[in-house]
Parts: C-alpha cells; sequence; structure tokens
C-alpha cells in the first residue's frame, strides 16, 4: 500500500493557487497546508486579542472555497492543516460555513492542547521555570530583567501574574497521535494549531499503516517525508542554487510517496515546472536542521546521517537508510512576549556622492533626535545596493545610487513614532540628490520577542473534536 500526501503550502502567504493545482493534478491521498511559523503565531495571537473569532491562517478560507470542486469529484482526498493556528474552533467555523453549502456532512476536526498561555502562570506556580534553549535563563528572570514591566510590579506583592504582562503567546509543538486519532475518528480535514510541521505528514501515515508509535525507523521516515514537503516549491527548485535552469513560473508542489514499509518518494505532479532531483531534495533536507545526528520532532528522534538520495527517474528522488529512535521527553515551546516597538524608513539618494551622503543623512537624523533628548535601544543604518544584506560578504565600494534605511527600536512608543517625523525633512534640509518623499511617514509596529523553550510531555494532553461541517456553524 502505498499513499501520496501533497505539500501545498509552506508559510502563511505562500501561493493561493498552490493547493488546488496540486490537488487538481497529483493524485493525492492527503493534501497538508503548513502555514505556522514563530513569528506567525504572535501576530495570530494579537489578531484574535482584537477579535475573538480570529487568530487562525485567513489564507485557508480561499484555498478551501476553491477546494470544494475538487473535494466533491476526489471524495478520498483529505486535508491537514496547522491554519488553527491561534484559534482551530474558529477556524472550523470559517471552514465550515465555506464547506457546508455543498458537502454539510464532511466531517472536520479539531485538534487543541498546544496553547499554555492560559495555563502559563499555574505552570510556573508548579515549578516549570520554561528556561531558554540557548541560555538556560529562566523566563521570569529574563522578563524582569528586560525591564518590559508597569513601574507598579515593583510594589507589586503579586509579582508572578505581573510579570507574565508582556507575554502573547506560548504554544507547545505536539506530535502526529492527535492527527491520526482525528483521521480514526472519520474526519476528512483535520486542522490544528500548534505541532511539528512534519506531524501534518506523519500523523496520515500513522492512520493508513497502523504503525506502533515506537516504530521509529518508519515514523523517521514519515517525519523527513513531512520535512521535505513542509516548506512547498523549496523541494521542487524553488530554493535551488541552481534556479537559472528551472521554470518557476508553473512550478510544481510536491508530494511524498509512502509506503507501509518506510519507504520514501519525492515528486512532483507531472508537466508542472519546476524540478526534483537529488540537489533540490539534498538542499531542502538539510534546511533548519540543527544537528543532523540529532533532528528532534515530537514523534522521533530522526538521524539525518543515514539517509541516502539516490534519482530514480525525472522528477523521482528516492530516500533510504532513514533511522530513527525515541523522541525528546519535552516538548518544544515557541513562546513570544512584547519588547517595545520598532520602525524602519528608507530614503533613495543618488548621485556619485551617494555613500557619504547617506551616511551623512543618517548621522543628520540622529544627531536631531540627540538635541531633544532621544536615544533609542537600538538602531540600524543600512545602505542597500552596496551588498550590506549579507555583511561581509560581495560588499561594493562605489555605488550611483543607494537607499538609506534605517530602523530604530525602543520600549517607548512615542520616541519611535517621533523618530518616522525625521526622515522627510531631510528632502528639504538635508544633502541634495534624495527622494522618496512620496512615501508616508513609516508604520510604527510591536515588537514581539521570541523566547525558545521546553515543556515536559506529562504535562499536556491534546483533545480532538469531530464533526459534520454542518454542526460546526
Amino acid at each position: 500500500m502505498t499513499i501520496r500526501i501533497g505539500g501545498g503550502a509552506g508559510f502563511l502567504g505562500d501561493n493561493l493557487d498552490a493547493p488546488r493545482e496540486l490537488a487538481e493534478r497529483g493524485e493525492l491521498n492527503y493534501l497538508t497546508l503548513e502555514y505556522l511559523a514563530e513569528l506567525t503565531l504572535s501576530i495570530l495571537a494579537r489578531q484574535k486579542e482584537k477579535d475573538p473569532t480570529k487568530g487562525f491562517a485567513a489564507d485557508l478560507i480561499p484555498v478551501t472555497e476553491s477546494l470544494v470542486p475538487i473535494f466533491q469529484q476526489q471524495t478520498d482526498l483529505r486535508l491537514i492543516s496547522n491554519g488553527g493556528g491561534m484559534n482551530p474552533a474558529a477556524a472550523a467555523q470559517a471552514v465550515a460555513a465555506v464547506i457546508a453549502p455543498s458537502l454539510p456532512q464532511k466531517k472536520i476536526a479539531v485538534v487543541t492542547g498546544d496553547d499554555l498561555y492560559p495555563h502559563l502562570e499555574n505552570f510556573l506556580k508548579q515549578g516549570n521555570r520554561f528556561e531558554h534553549f540557548e541560555t538556560g535563563e529562566p523566563l521570569v528572570e529574563a522578563l524582569f530583567r528586560k525591564e518590559l514591566l508597569p513601574k507598579r510590579v515593583e510594589q507589586s506583592s503579586d509579582r508572578l501574574g505581573d510579570c507574565l504582562l508582556p507575554v502573547v503567546s506560548a504554544n507547545a509543538y505536539l506530535g502526529a497521535e492527535p492527527i491520526c486519532k482525528s483521521l480514526g475518528e472519520g474526519a476528512e480535514i483535520v486542522l490544528t494549531g500548534r505541532g511539528s510541521d512534519a506531524a501534518l505528514t506523519v500523523g496520515p501515515a500513522l492512520h493508513e499503516f497502523g504503525w506502533s508509535l515506537t516504530d521509529y525507523d518508519k515514523i523517521a521516515a514519515a517525519t523527513v517525508a513531512g520535512h521535505l514537503i513542509e516548506c512547498g516549491a523549496q523541494a521542487t527548485g524553488a530554493y535551488t542554487t541552481s534556479w537559472q535552469n528551472v521554470d518557476l513560473a508553473e512550478v510544481g508542489y510536491p508530494i511524498a510517496q509512502l509506503d507501509a514499509a518506510g519507504a520514501l518518494v519525492l515528486t512532483k505532479p507531472e508537466g508542472t515546472g519546476g524540478v526534483v532531483n537529488r540537489r533540490t531534495v539534498i538542499e531542502q533536507l538539510v534546511y533548519e536542521i540543527g544537528d543532523p545526528s540529532l533532528y528532534f520532532t515530537p514523534d522521533v528522534t530522526v538521524d539525518f546521517t543515514t539517509i541516502n538520495v539516490d534519482e530514480i527517474g525525472p522528477d523521482r528522488v528516492a530516500l533510504t537508510g532513514l533511522t530513527g529512535s525515541s523522541p525528546p521527553e519535552t516538548y518544544k515551546v515557541s513562546l513570544a512576549y512584547r519588547n517595545g516597538f520598532t520602525t524602519s524608513s528608507q530614503l533613495l539618494v543618488y548621485g556619485s556622492d551617494c555613500i557619504d551622503k547617506a551616511r551623512a543623512c543618517s548621522e543628520i537624523v540622529f544627531d536631531r533626535l540627540a538635541k531633544i533628548g532621544l536615544k533609542y535601544d537600538r538602531k540600524n543604518v543600512e545602505l542597500l545596493g552596496l551588498g550590506q544584506g549579507v555583511v561581509g560578504v560581495n560588499e561594493a565600494t562605489s555605488a550611483n545610487e543607494v537607499v538609506l534605511r534605517i530602523s530604530v527600536a525602543d520600549k517607548s512608543r512615542d520616541k519611535v513614532v517621533r523618530f518616522t517625523q525625521e526622515i522627510a525633512p531631510l528632502i528639504t534640509s538635508g544633502p541634495a540628490g534624495l527622494a522618496g518623499y512620496a512615501v508616508a511617514r513609516s508604520p510604527v509596529r510591536p515588537v514581539f520577542a521570541y523566547w525558545p523553550t521546553t515543556i515536559s510531555r506529562e504535562l499536556l494532553s491534546s483533545e480532538v473534536v469531530v464533526k459534520p461541517a454542518a454542526s460546526w456553524r
């Protein structure tokens, strides 16, 4: 028995047409849509904070709408997505509103249990320190050290509760088991919150093949499959260093073909652009993995050093030698907290002296701000066009024009707003040869800082709810 699992989205904002095209041409059993990243969770948390009906991946709705005719034709096709984000139940209601008029009995599952935010204070009182991955610093100490709290906290008798005020979101990376359970209960669309990216693929494999949770080599194969397709077209040529020879206008999205023994082949729909070859697969294989011998997921620890990658035909690459061992005893947690405000402003600077002129402009801005007593927690000055996108690599020393980009960040929103008011005056009170004055003052945005940590698996449990689309409305 073989199943085909397609990766139709690699992030929130990916090609809206790709899922439909992949489902139409891919002969799929499962279509996965991977929408979440650490920053995305924070954005969705802020949306939910403003509106309790929001907080899920908005792209999920137009994509689902485009899939309705395909669901009607391909009755065995299943959709798995973490697009539930910070509000899987609201996502199910929104998806049901699209699905129910045509397919009222189509079963939608919601997986919850990843959101730690409502329980964070209790976890801390129970002794969980939520130490930073790299520094080992406890969360509470970090929040006080960063001086993110209102002054009243210094006199507060309940310092813990007040300390958590800056926290925006805290989500554990759950594994594939609740997805497998959802499918076992008849779900045809599964919407989760934060889980491991690979779990979207591992869940269907566990369900279809009946693997034990200790079949680590087989689960490693499904995990690698999920890792390869989780970023969409990055595995099919869109991220390759030999991109010049690849048709990216019609790039096909990836398909992982798995069997019960854990045999894995990566491919794409026939007749689409892009390419699947040893290079594209390896480039995605080593993407964001850390230690290649210890790739930790909630379901298995994968050893990438044992993998063999071989081209077995046009746009078909087989991966063998896949090995795994027991997963960590903790779940990874993505936590974000408010860390002030930021903005970036830019101007085009033209002329043979543009480099000196741009640097002088940045000095003028900060000198004027210093005169009224304003200094910033962080600032950054870039001369785009000189190769400063990657500092120290292929940087140029001459140009006829550059884009001056100045960024600041500070705990005080008012100070950041004041900075935005100093860029336009350069047009008439700075050096000659500046442009960009038609652009409005740059927007001021809140900064969400990332805090990677862990929590014991024993402290969390997931919940699965499966209902027909008509019942979710």
